[in-house]
């Protein structure tokens, strides 16, 4: 999940750069929502792991 939201934000710099500002947005924005995503997964995943011992 954490990968896919590095390659997102990659794309999102590199079209910046080139001048795609649509794409650079949209790409942007699927980033952070999976940034997000990965956050909550992840606070999940500890909350549990601490639960379980």
């Amino acid at each position: 999940m954490l990968g896919w939201a590095v390659t997102f934000l990659i794309i999102a710099i590199i079209a910046g750069v080139l001048g795609f500002g649509g794409i650079a947005g949209t790409s942007a924005g699927i980033a952070q929502i999976l940034f997000v995503v990965f956050l909550i997964l992840f606070v999940i995943s500890l909350v549990r792991g601490a639960m379980t011992r």
